[in-house]
């Protein structure tokens, strides 16, 4: 089985501290307009992260404009 959206938001932020919610939120659209990433559970869990961190409002998701 593959990560939940909430283990993979987990382990991007563990892996690369310095990103931020938009950052991974541009991410996460670039991987579901990517023709190779196929697997519709893979697709919904990239979906599910970038419409909750999308909608979450954080302290750090007008960074980076």
């Amino acid at each position: 089985m593959g990560l939940s959206d909430v283990q993979l938001h987990d382990y991007v932020f563990e892996q690369c501290p310095k990103a931020t919610s938009k950052r991974l939120v541009r991410a996460s659209l670039l991987a579901l307009s990517d023709p190779n990433v196929q697997d519709r559970n893979v697709l919904n869990v990239i979906y599910a992260l970038a419409i909750k961190h999308r909608l979450d409002g954080g302290p750090d998701v007008d960074e980076d404009d």
